[in-house]
């Protein structure tokens, strides 16, 4: 049970569109609203982006950079809360977070795409050197 288990968590991990999915169809059959829907989906599968993002880096160069993914999400975190500081005049934690966490949502999406390419490129160009 715990294989089939874990086996379902690194499906997830490795391909984090799949779990995007899998809330969005979720959620929109629960909740019948589209937006809400797709709210919920970016909202889950940005951990699972972030997961993934750090594997794709060791899987890529070796090495675990899982201390920057985490200090560059806690930069973000003050950038954010500063620059709704500076608007506002006051700091609405809620909103804050959800801007935070929808930003980390489009950075780790780009970066998944972009390490994933790279991954590819790599692979291909290493089978060709080999040949």
């Amino acid at each position: 049970m715990s294989s089939i288990f874990s086996s379902i968590i690194a499906t997830f991990v490795t391909i984090p569109l799949l779990g995007y999915l899998l809330v969005f169809i979720i959620s929109k059959q629960v909740t019948k609203k589209h937006k809400k829907s797709v709210h919920l989906a970016l909202d889950f599968s940005t951990l699972l982006f972030v997961i993934s993002v750090h594997y794709l880096i060791v899987t890529i160069w070796n090495q675990s950079y899982l201390w920057v993914i985490i200090l560059s999400m806690l930069v973000i975190a003050l950038i954010f809360v500063l620059i709704h500081w500076k608007l506002k005049q006051e700091i609405n934690f809620s909103r804050v977070f959800k801007g935070y966490w929808r930003f980390n949502f489009l950075l780790f999406f780009t970066a998944y795409i972009v390490l994933t390419l790279i991954g590819l490129i790599q692979s291909v160009s290493s089978f060709v050197a080999s040949i």
